[in-house]
């Protein structure tokens, strides 16, 4: 079974960058597709990015295109979501999951198997 660990949120001013790390441990996640989600307070767990096993294709969110970028580092066992020009709508926990080689939903969070505990990004207006 994959732990997965997220780092880097925190308090930011609206405009501002965060970038978020997710480190796995117990196996190598080289063969896993890759997504964050984000669960505002009150609200249902909302889709994210996306980053497929060989980093050849990613997808976003509307709400988050053009100011978010997933990438990963396998040698790291490490997925990031480096997110750009926040706004205060972006304010709440994000959490990274890993699912299996091949998926369909890639936005649906029963898609995936695995999920880390969560970081919290607040974003101030």
């Amino acid at each position: 079974q994959v732990q997965l660990v997220e780092s880097g949120g925190g308090l930011v001013q609206a405009g501002g960058s965060l970038r978020l790390s997710c480190a796995a441990s117990g196996r190598t996640l080289s063969s896993n597709n890759m997504g964050w989600f984000r669960q505002a307070s009150g609200k249902e767990r909302e889709f994210v990015a996306h980053i497929t096993w060989s980093s050849a294709t990613t997808y976003y969110a509307d709400s988050v295109k053009g100011r978010f970028t997933i990438s990963r580092d396998n040698a790291k066992n490490t997925v990031y979501l480096q997110m750009n020009s926040l706004k205060p709508e972006d304010t709440a926990v994000y959490y990274c999951a890993s699912a299996g080689k091949y998926i369909v939903n890639y936005d649906k969070p029963y898609q995936y198997d695995n999920w880390g505990q969560g970081t919290q990004v607040t974003v101030s207006s």
